[in-house]
């Protein structure tokens, strides 16, 4: 691809506007296939305003949500260990995942029903290791859950946690040095089919490319029109921390994997391990879908009385180990779309740009390998 050459204005092969999970992934990309990328953010990522923070985020091999999606986690596995290594530094660690919940559920994960069944089927689909557990197996496996008594479990050894943050930020050190040029506090106002390419109108400045990839997460509504901004939804959802009790670190730390627990709309929940010592509080929360906001209008402040009723209804009465102590809560946005699926697509009005939107809660264990495939699409 070359860029358009227009007098008077920078010009590039590739824009990526929006430098969170889909965006860095894909400027890391394109840098590392020689494109002359430019990569803008409002903001200077990694930042807490958007959806990628947190301190971790789960990643599992067989993906309930459609098997499509497995070959995308798993070619992101290979690719996280890759940047690991050129990077010296660590973003996944397996310790393993557990699902719990009913097969056959008709309860919605992701948009979708039955997410226990079609996990299982995932799993034996693409030939990844597991076990389908009892109640009882999965109790006596796990002791740090209470569990009601009807679940099936599905475990998954080559499960795990992603470091966020240290991910964006990995991808973007990695991007520059491969001489992608990088530009923060910078907000597309406006964009334009210009030919065969597209031209971008920021706060600060304009600029032309041969293509536009526009992965601006929950702010993507602002630069698509009625009827497509309907497609997307965003949800305020809170994470909380919790203290762990004095004898209750090990079996929540080196000795609990990563968990789903399906149950109610209201009741289910995941969470992650201890993975930041004793100080640093159990990680879990529920995902909700009553609360629309825009990335302008939402409440970033999570009240100490959310996370304790949270605390007293959904997660306490499943961990024996955790006090009803808050250690810190934040909030993340979730740019949902009706059936839980990803858009990656051309813009209707600007076919030169790629709307990258990647959402749904489920999102950024596939996102290493959307880079990579956004990346071979455009050069």
């Amino acid at each position: 691809m070359s860029a358009l050459r227009l007098p008077g204005v920078e010009t590039w092969d590739v824009i990526v506007v929006g430098l969170g999970a889909m965006g860095s992934a894909t400027v890391h990309q394109l840098a590392r296939r020689g494109a002359r990328v430019l990569g803008i953010d409002a903001y200077s990522p990694p930042h807490t305003v958007g959806s990628t923070h947190g301190d971790s985020r789960i990643t599992r091999q067989a993906i309930g949500e459609g098997f499509a999606y497995v070959p995308l986690v798993q070619r992101s596995n290979v690719l996280w260990r890759f940047m690991e290594e050129e990077a010296g530094t660590d973003l996944l660690t397996q310790c393993g995942g557990l699902i719990l919940g009913r097969v056959g559920s008709d309860h919605k994960q992701h948009g979708k029903t039955d997410f226990l069944g079609r996990t299982i089927a995932a799993a034996e689909k693409f030939g990844i290791t597991h076990d389908v557990l009892t109640t009882s197996e999965a109790q006596s496996r796990f002791p740090q859950f209470t569990l009601h008594g009807d679940e099936t479990g599905y475990y998954e050894p080559g499960a795990g946690y992603l470091r966020p943050e240290r991910c964006v930020a990995t991808q973007l050190t990695l991007a520059k040095r491969h001489g992608a040029t990088l530009r923060f506090g910078e907000r597309l106002t406006s964009f334009r089919q210009d030919g065969v390419g597209a031209r971008i109108t920021t706060d600060t400045t304009s600029y032309a490319a041969g293509a536009v990839v526009l992965s601006a997460g929950p702010w993507i509504t602002q630069h698509l029109s009625e009827p497509l901004q309907s497609v997307f939804t965003v949800n305020r959802q809170a994470m909380h921390w919790y203290d762990i009790s004095p004898d209750g670190f090990d079996a929540l730390s080196k000795d609990c994997p990563v968990y789903i627990w399906e149950s109610t709309p209201e009741t289910s929940f995941y969470g992650f391990p201890a993975i930041d010592g004793p100080s640093g509080g159990l990680k879990m929360a529920t995902e909700a879908t009553a609360e629309v906001t825009t990335p302008e209008d939402v409440n970033h402040i999570v009240p100490e009385a959310e996370s304790l009723q949270k605390f007293d209804d959904v997660f306490g009465p499943r961990f024996p180990g955790i006090e009803r102590r808050v250690i810190k809560a934040v909030t993340c946005l979730y740019t949902t779309t009706s059936d839980g699926d990803f858009v990656i697509d051309a813009h209707p009005d600007a076919p030169a740009v790629l709307v990258v939107s990647p959402c749904s809660g489920h999102g950024f264990k596939h996102s290493a390998a959307i880079g990579e495939a956004v990346t071979e699409k455009l050069l």
